[in-house]
């Protein structure tokens, strides 16, 4: 051991091989040993015994493992113990370490007392099980969570048990030092886990202790201080011997810290923050936070924070989180921002441009660190760092949304003057002074350009600024005052704007759940929160009850916020008006939306009022009775007048004027929005409504708005007649009118589809699907037989009308639309909203083929556009292909390969019979061939028949027309088979051969020797059934392999193989699919032996006999077995960095870098000690020490690791 005077510059190591000091106690004989062996933990020869008959646990591991002991008296137990033989406690220690690691090798005695570290290492790490996947500290369960933590904690105990005399042995920490360093450094992952863990930890352990001493210090200065000033016979000089050996003391063991804490620094943080698993790194991050904040005056400068700025850029979530977390705690406490200025000034960006992290966890800690930077500073953050925080408010995922809320809310929404405002909100006669911030919000909400996403903001604030966004009568107030001279007044958009920011907190306090696209469902509400939404509820009720009357007379007549105002009844506790005796207000509203309806048509408005009279209208309220009378007098009132006005317009015919279609058009687009919502039939609106649509079918001069509106209204009564007729029981006499209704409907709506008008075609379309799928055989199900007479089957007129219709409006080329709209934002808008339109057609005749209603050959025309419109309609498409596929393989398959004739057939007629098989047409069929093919998936034998059947009707449809110039000539089709060669790989091998004999029945002897270009697919075609009979051997017999036990024998983990399928089994298979084959086509047969095929590669294929073939697959199991087996090595490369540890990012920079803690506030220069390296003012003064260790600290590039980007 060296000298005590050189022990602060010594190289720490475990102390085992040299004899001791005079200052030190001398190791006891083995005789001496076996005295502390009995009073400890059973042990023999050092290793931990277990009690036969199931006793106490006897191993270090076993006890905090369990965790029944407080880690209080563990530590004492060890402790004494370690007083009463300290090579056998150390090595009941050492065995916990390694044990933690899930290492099933125990250290000897004798290997402790005679080999060194690195020997002990490698030792264990022969003996460690990779196989058994047992890992302690990452094990999940309660037991281990719990297990983990008392592992930490009783590293933690141990080192403040052993502060005042044990750890400055320089024995224990000197060995427990020097084997975490040794086990932080090996290759199983394992080991350094688990010892940069407990490192961390006994780091964390130690920086208390100095923290402690540096106390102690400073109060043993103070008292030697004002022992000295004293005058001189005062003063005892006993006293202050006492003090300066009890600051000699001190200082000593602060040396002592300082040096055991460098060990550590230097020997493994420096080198695992950058290991290459990221728990290891996440570990060092999370520690050095704690240091930091801990000890500030010791680590809370540029040389640590350095470590934890490089981080940031770590490429895992989870390390990222750390760094976050660890600098949320440093920037809570005010005090420390001066010492993070310089660190904020270099990483704030990379911080900023975290809040947009791919990680959700981490952007969301990204967000609250730089609200507290704002908190800290309101000049560190520039303009444009917070507007980047700014758009997230409108993130779909919520707790990055809150988060920008409550910087939105610290940035703009805090009361910077509240005095003021109240003293201005007095003078206005407001009740509330948060007018301004109101403006604010409406401001902000309008300069965001997202105007359809109030309720995403309104949600993002709604935890931080709920005050305020529940101060409805404030909104009101600046809704309903009127201008004052000098005081800026709310224009038409801000008050639009703050009209439909109160809807979205209405409907959030109502409701108490995030908007639609937040959040994933309705989540049940605690007895707290549900208190709050029923006071929350009863107080907007309260004040809308009253104010929403006076706003709508004020707003009447702009459509947008009338629309808007609408939507607050319904979030109403309509028991207010009766219990409160407030029917006055009722009717003050129920005039109000009377008024809105007769001077509003449009279809927003009147949606929003059909819909507050049926909420008003709900039978379990008192006042529904009050509501229902309002609103039959004006259904009656409206009716009466759309009754005259047809009759004069039927009358008037070609004659009418615009006022005569205005009166018209205008009293039905208020009966079709009310029949949405309320059941009209007993006002007969079918029979007018079908009247104007016979008169524009035969004169054809009925406006566009009229007919649709009449089939709208019509297709609504006809469905609240079968509501009644389904809700009771119904008499053949009804079932017999509504179907005479429905089949007149049907036949107009069919007549509408060859209308001149696009949006009374695209109507009538629209309302025959419908239709057609609610009078369905589905009409019948669930019990239902006694509506037989409702169902409705399409005949094949009507079903290619509806085709030739999806085919003339859905598939249509816009590209000169897309040029003459090129660079307008509305036009494209318009273009966008024409899109939605156009799925909504398809997606409504595909419904119709999916259940059956119309024939499933009609989707060929629909499959064969799935390339050219992929992007427009693919998802639609593909969904109908799946859906059908399951009602009827074998007829989707002749389905599909129906849509590749017709493409090839169009093809044909366009280039004639000599095609260009290289033009991109035919490679476009192809290329939807093979998507086709894919769409089959992996599993061969569930579609073998259907496959089968697709590639029988194409090599029908191949051979189907002979070529006029005669036989020697290929027939027509030929080309085809090229086109379906691209199904060949899902046919399974036997099926190979059986559709290669169909093929040959179509084929002359001529053919089979041709070999021309033109003759090319049929070659093309027979050779992919001709190959790939050995390939398929292992799909065919679903994953054979050969016994492969025995190839490779890994401990404790099974064969890799899969079952193989029996020949009985397999020839049972062959034979029922191909007897299946013979039933469906008896001219089908199976073909006996084939001839060999003739090779097209230069390299001769040779005979392979079953023998090789069976090897073949055992090998590539066995190396597969390898692959997965060796996915995650226990072994590997412990750094991230591939230049390895001797090239370590900042080598230079950390040898030097040591740990001095600070000097005591009222501690003299010690003049042996070594300078402060993390001192500004001591790196400044001595330009030597600048210039060796470390960069200047005012220079940015201190931070910039030195031949290595963070990123």
């Amino acid at each position: 051991m060296e000298d005590p005077e050189a022990k602060g510059k010594k190289k720490r190591g475990r102390p085992g091989k040299q004899a001791p000091t005079s200052n030190k106690k001398p190791r006891k004989s083995p005789t001496d040993k076996a005295v502390g062996v009995a009073r400890g933990r059973g042990k023999a020869n050092g290793v931990a015994q277990h009690n036969g008959d199931g006793g106490d646990p006897v191993t270090l591991f076993e006890v905090v493992k369990l965790g029944k002991s407080a880690m209080q008296s563990v530590v004492d137990e060890w402790i004494e113990s370690y007083k009463q033989d300290r090579d056998l406690a150390l090595l009941d220690l050492i065995n916990f370490f390694i044990q933690c690691s899930g290492c099933k090798g125990t250290v000897r005695i004798e290997m402790f007392r005679n080999m060194q570290n690195a020997e002990i290492i490698r030792k264990m790490t022969e003996e460690f099980d990779e196989d058994s996947g047992d890992y302690p500290l990452t094990m999940p369960g309660p037991m281990w969570k719990k297990f983990r933590y008392n592992f930490c904690e009783f590293i933690s105990v141990l080192i403040r048990q052993c502060q005042y005399s044990i750890i400055y042995d320089e024995y224990m920490m000197d060995t427990v030092i020097s084997l975490l360093t040794g086990l932080s450094d090996s290759q199983v992952r394992a080991f350094r886990h688990t010892s940069t863990l407990a490192a961390m930890k006994l780091m964390t352990a130690l920086v208390n202790v100095a923290l402690n001493l540096s106390i102690h210090q400073d109060n043993t200065q103070r008292q030697y201080e004002a022992e000295r000033n004293k005058i001189a016979g005062k003063r005892a000089n006993e006293k202050l011997e006492l003090l300066l050996q009890k600051r000699k003391e001190l200082q000593e063991n602060q040396d002592e810290i300082e040096n055991m804490m460098n060990s550590i620094f230097k020997g493994i943080f420096v080198h695992r923050y950058r290991d290459a698993i990221a728990e290891i790194r996440a570990i060092c991050i999370e520690e050095i936070g704690v240091w930091m904040k801990m000890y500030s005056d010791a680590f809370l400068n540029d040389s640590y924070l350095k470590y934890v700025g490089w981080t940031l850029h770590d490429r895992q979530g989870e390390v990222r989180l750390k760094c976050l977390k660890a600098l949320q705690n440093l920037y809570t406490n005010r005090e420390l921002f001066p010492k993070l200025e310089l660190f904020t000034n270099r990483f704030k960006d990379r911080i900023v441009s975290m809040t947009l992290d791919k990680e959700y966890d981490v952007a969301v800690e990204a967000i609250r660190l730089v609200t507290l930077i704002l908190q800290g500073s309101e000049d560190a953050l520039s303009n444009e760092d917070c507007e980047n925080v700014y758009h997230l408010v409108y993130s779909a995922h919520r707790p990055v949304a809150v988060a920008a809320g409550e910087f939105l809310h610290r940035k703009l929404f805090s009361r910077h003057d509240p005095q003021a405002e109240e003293a201005l909100a007095k003078r206005r006669g407001r009740s509330s002074p948060n007018g301004n911030l109101i403006r604010m919000l409406v401001l902000f909400f309008l300069e965001s350009e997202l105007h359809e996403h109030a309720a995403y903001l309104v949600d993002s604030l709604w935890e931080s600024s709920q005050e305020l966004l529940k101060d409805w009568e404030c909104m009101t107030e600046l809704l309903l005052e009127e201008p004052v001279q000098g005081e800026e007044v709310l224009s038409d958009r801000q008050e639009s704007a703050l009209i439909e920011l109160t809807v979205c907190t209405i409907r959030q306090a109502a409701e108490a759940h995030p908007p639609v696209g937040r959040g994933t469902g309705k989540r049940v509400l605690t007895a707290k929160e549900r208190k709050t939404q029923i006071d929350d509820k009863n107080k907007l009720t309260e004040h809308f009850i009253m104010a929403l009357p006076m706003l709508l007379s004020k707003y009447q007549a702009d459509s947008e916020k009338v629309a808007n105002l609408l939507q607050i009844p319904q979030y109403f506790d309509l028991d207010v008006y009766s219990a409160g005796r407030m029917e006055k207000h009722l009717d003050a509203l129920l005039k109000q939306i009377r008024l809105v309806v007769e001077k509003h048509i449009e279809t927003d408005v009147l949606e929003a009022c059909s819909k507050t009279y049926s909420i008003l209208c709900s039978e379990e309220y008192t006042i529904m009775n009050r509501v229902d009378i309002a609103r039959s007098q004006l259904i009656d009132e409206m009716t009466d007048r759309f009754a005259h006005s047809v009759e004069e317009l039927l009358q008037e015919a070609e004659e009418a004027d615009d006022d005569d279609i205005y009166n018209v058009l205008s009293t039905l687009k208020r009966l079709t929005a009310f029949h949405n919502a309320h059941d009209l039939t007993r006002w007969d609106l079918f029979g007018n409504c079908y009247r104007l649509l016979k008169a524009g079918i035969e004169q054809g001069s009925m406006p566009e708005q009229i007919a649709v509106q009449a089939l709208q209204c019509s297709h609504y009564s006809i469905l609240w007649q079968l509501v009644k007729i389904t809700e009771g029981a119904p008499s053949k006499d009804d079932l017999v009118a509504l179907r005479r209704v429905v089949k007149s409907f049907l036949a107009v709506c069919q007549q509408c589809l060859s209308n001149v008008n696009t949006p009374v075609k695209e109507q009538a379309f629209m309302l025959l699907c419908d239709l057609l799928m609610i009078f369905s055989h589905q009409l019948i199900s669930g019990g239902r037989e006694g509506l037989q007479p409702l169902v409705f089957n399409p005949d094949s007129t009507l079903q290619n009308e509806l085709l030739n219709f999806v085919l003339d409006h859905v598939f249509i080329d816009q590209d000169d639309e897309s040029q003459s709209m090129e660079g307008d934002e509305e036009d494209e808008a318009n273009k966008i909203e024409a899109l939605h339109k156009r799925r909504n057609l398809l997606a409504a005749f595909c419904k119709l083929i999916i259940y059956d209603i119309v024939d499933m050959p009609a989707a060929a025309d629909i499959f064969k556009h799935y390339m050219k419109y992929y992007n427009d309609y693919g998802d639609i498409i593909k969904e109908t292909l799946s859906k059908t596929r399951q009602t009827d393989k074998i007829l989707c398959a002749k389905t599909l390969i129906l849509s590749l004739q017709q493409l090839f057939n169009e093809l044909l007629q366009d280039q004639g019979p000599n095609l260009d098989r290289t033009s991109s047409h035919v490679s476009g069929i192809k290329e939807l061939a093979r998507r086709f093919a894919l769409t089959f998936g992996l599993d061969q034998i569930k579609t073998r028949e259907a496959v089968a059947t697709l590639h029988k009707d194409g090599i029908e449809f191949a051979f189907k027309y002979q070529n006029p110039r005669g036989p020697e000539f290929p027939p027509i089709n030929l080309a085809f088979l090229e086109v379906l060669s691209e199904f060949s790989s899902k046919l399974i091998r036997q099926d190979k051969k059986t559709v290669h004999s169909y093929l040959e029945k179509f084929m002359s002897e001529s053919m089979s020797e041709r070999r021309e270009d033109v003759w090319l697919p049929l070659i093309s075609y027979r050779n992919s059934l001709l190959t790939g009979g050995d390939e398929d051997h292992m799909s065919v017999t679903s994953g054979s392999s050969s016994k492969t036990g025995s190839v490779r024998s890994k401990k404790g983990r099974p064969p890799l193989h899969k079952k193989r399928i029996e020949g009985e089994q397999s020839t049972e298979i062959k034979s029922s699919v191909e007897g299946s084959w013979m039933m469906r086509n008896d001219t089908l047969q199976t073909p006996g032996a084939l001839q060999t095929p003739q090779l097209t590669s230069t390299v001769l294929r040779e005979n392979r006999p079953a023998e090789h073939i069976e090897f073949i697959c055992m090998l590539y199991t066995y190396m597969r077995g390898l692959m997965e087996d060796d996915a995650e090595p226990i072994f590997e490369d412990v750094m991230m960095s591939s230049r390895g540890q001797l090239e370590d990012m900042n080598e230079e920079f950390e040898d030097t870098m040591v740990i001095d803690l600070p000097p005591s506030r009222n501690r003299r220069e010690r003049a042996e000690l070594r300078p402060d390296f993390f001192d500004s003012a001591a790196m400044i003064e001595d330009e030597s020490v600048s210039k060796t260790f470390l960069p200047p600290l005012l220079s940015v590039s201190h931070f910039d690791p030195p031949g290595l980007n963070p990123t």
